[in-house]
């Protein structure tokens, strides 16, 4: 009977039985009937909701924290369950109490749940119920409560008068000066928050000196929130302000003593950059980047070279080139030859948008040597975020330039005595292939592809195999009709049975991009002919090539063709041999 209930309309499930399952030891069942609390609420009706419901959820928050968690998401949708807007202030016992609990993310999720339901708040209801609480948790005992009242001045503040608002900012004010470290890291990631809605004279009398002493304070996990604050007040000031109210005070940031500081401060350079306007950022910002780019952590070095070519991007067109060229370049230079990969990784992702800004000449004269130095480089990803983003400096100085500087060093490096370089090579071939075009490609690196296949090391021939499948994948299946295949072919009669074998591993990925009809007409026949081969590994792996390319011919080819050979070479003298063509038989179902 409990069964056909529960498998019928959930708002029918007895209330008392789910009332009883919040009570339950077993955790899953609480979590159970806390996320069908809206089937309960909907059933008892909202005056039922607001009268029991509600006072019995409040006495239920010491649970374990899933429990809570999913509570303090199910009461931020709950207003239309309790009668809407004029009774959603019913809400706030609960959700204040587990705004005070001891886990960060239930706590956390209770406050979005009080953002949430502050703007269904009347303002007579803000005023008399929701103001009182936000005031409660920011003077109570534990730093729960206080952390927890930080998210909630900017949702209310706009809407109430000013008296009360006075109140409000006085309150903030207390919480930036809390003596415990994390209720005054929650006042300054709240800050920036608050700021927008602040009227534009407490902007200056009120949040500025509460950012200047948040941005001074003894722990760097306050100091690096003020940062993010920042960028939100340069927003609203006018250019003066920000030189003079503001700047001193970033200026400090950036040569902060503590790393994570600084690394702030480069995290969000550009964006503080966009605040601040051209003047400050030639005046101010440069010097400032400059530091950062040598600053002496690796972290900070890595999060200023990612902001090089958005910082170069953003400045005013009038002094862009000559503050690139006088200021950041020197320090790019260094950073090239950073000891730490992430900062060269880093640069690298970013060095090439470079070119576009400084036009060719300087490009040639400046950027070239860099590149080169970076495509050299240990590190591969530093080399592949250069090859990445070879075609924005072919857009500005030419593939025939770019062919005569960069390309040898890629030749060179596709030709070095470690196998583990010319792997990497192999690796970025396709992406430099669809950046430098079919037929520049055919002209000075098709050569190269091919001569890979017959490399000495295995993981070589190999992984060219499959850099021929995304090649014909990128330039289409009649260049490799005409440009890959023959090449191909020609490898099936090569006295090493090695470089033959590879021969049966091309056409393996080859016929799957290149069709039935190209497979059919040329490169089936050539593995038929080498069922014949002297060498057995040859003849076993042609049976392991017909399993494969099986399935892309037609069936009357397959049957017509393939089924002869297979049959021949189950009869095989080598053990091996017959072993693999049973099993493509098998596989093809002859």
């Amino acid at each position: 009977m409990a069964a056909s209930e529960a498998c019928g309309d959930e708002s029918l499930y007895p209330i008392a039985v789910l009332i009883d399952e919040l009570r339950n030891e077993d955790v899953q069942l609480r979590l159970n009937s806390i996320k069908k609390l809206s089937t309960i609420a909907l059933a008892l009706g909202v005056e039922r909701t607001r009268s029991e419901l509600i006072p019995f959820l409040a006495d239920t928050i010491y649970d374990e924290d899933e429990v809570l968690l999913a509570l303090a998401e199910q009461l931020g949708t709950f207003t239309p369950l309790v009668g809407g807007p004029e009774h959603v202030h019913c809400l706030l016992a609960p959700l204040e109490s587990l705004a005070t609990v001891e886990e960060t993310v239930v706590r956390d999720r209770a406050v979005e749940s009080l953002r949430i339901i502050s703007s269904q708040h009347s303002v007579v209801d803000l005023e008399a119920h929701f103001v009182p609480l936000v005031k409660r948790l920011a003077s109570g005992d534990w730093f729960t409560s206080r952390t927890s009242a930080c998210g909630l001045f900017a949702v209310c503040y706009p809407r109430v008068s000013t008296t009360i608002r006075s109140d409000l900012r006085s309150h903030f004010r207390s919480l930036c000066q809390d003596d415990t470290p994390m209720v005054r890291r929650a006042a300054a990631s709240k800050l920036g928050e608050l700021a927008k809605v602040v009227e534009p004279e407490y902007l200056k009398s009120d949040i500025i000196p509460m950012f200047v002493n948040l941005a001074q304070d003894e722990q760097d996990s306050v100091r690096l929130l003020a940062v993010e604050a920042c960028v939100s007040i340069a927003h609203l000031l006018p250019q003066e302000d920000t030189e003079q109210l503001l700047m001193p005070t970033l200026r400090q940031s950036a040569e902060d003593k503590s790393w994570r500081v600084r690394y702030m401060v480069a995290d969000k350079f550009t964006d503080l950059q966009k605040a601040v306007g051209p003047e400050i950022t030639k005046t101010d910002l440069v010097p400032a980047f400059q530091s950062l780019l040598k600053d002496c952590e690796a972290e900070v070095r890595a999060a200023a070279a990612n902001k090089v070519k958005e910082f170069c991007q953003a400045l005013d067109p009038t002094v862009q080139e000559v503050v690139i060229m006088n200021h950041i370049l020197p320090c790019v230079k260094e950073l090239v030859a950073d000891p730490n990969q992430h900062v060269k990784s880093a640069l690298a992702s970013v060095i090439m948008g470079l070119s576009p800004i400084l036009g060719k000449n300087n490009t040639v004269e400046h950027l070239l040597p860099l590149f080169l130095s970076q495509l050299k480089d240990e590190c591969p990803e530093v080399r592949l975020n250069i090859i990445s983003n070879l075609d924005c400096v072919n857009e500005v100085i030419g593939i025939q330039q770019l062919s005569q500087s960069l390309l040898p060093a890629i030749v060179e490096l596709a030709e070095d005595t470690k196998w583990r370089v010319r792997l990497a090579i192999i690796e970025y071939m396709p992406l430099l292939a669809g950046q430098l075009g079919v037929e520049f490609f055919d002209e000075k690196l098709n050569t190269l592809c091919m001569t890979w296949l017959v490399d000495h090391v295995f993981a070589i021939r190999e992984a060219a195999t499959q850099n021929l499948k995304k090649l014909v994948q990128k330039f289409g299946a009649e260049w490799a009709e005409n440009t890959v295949i023959p090449k191909v072919i020609a490898m099936s009669r090569d006295p090493n049975y090695l470089h033959r074998m590879t021969c049966l591993f091309c056409v393996n990925v080859l016929a799957e991009v290149c069709g039935a009809e190209i497979t059919a007409k040329h490169m089936l026949p050539t593995v038929i002919q080498m069922a014949t081969d002297t060498v057995a590994n040859v003849r076993f792996n042609v049976a392991k090539t017909l399993q494969r390319v099986g399935p892309v011919l037609d069936k009357g080819v397959a049957s017509s063709h393939i089924k002869p050979v297979l049959d021949k070479l189950r009869d095989d003298g080598d053990v091996d041999v017959k072993y693999f063509a049973v099993e493509a038989c098998t596989a093809l179902d002859f």
